[in-house]
């Protein structure tokens, strides 16, 4: 199977529902602030235990911070 696609996310967004600046989100995960800003502007994509780990942070299933969109979804839009 060789889909291609891309990750979005909602971090931003959950974030700022709690008032949490993206040093404080780093601080929490233990990364930098420069990942959680590429992160959030979907530069990079995060390891699947730093993704669960971030929807555990704001106590959400993982499909509710990050979604897989297809090349195939893209295509057919």
């Amino acid at each position: 199977m060789n889909r291609k696609g891309n990750l979005t996310n909602r971090l931003n967004v959950l974030r700022a529902e709690k008032r949490w600046s993206q040093k404080k989100v780093a601080s929490l995960l233990g990364i930098s602030r420069q990942t959680v800003v590429s992160i959030e502007a979907n530069k990079y994509s995060p390891s699947l235990m730093l993704a669960f780990q971030i929807a555990h942070l704001f106590d959400k299933d993982i499909n509710d911070v990050f979604q897989y969109h297809s090349e195939e979804e893209y295509l057919n839009d």
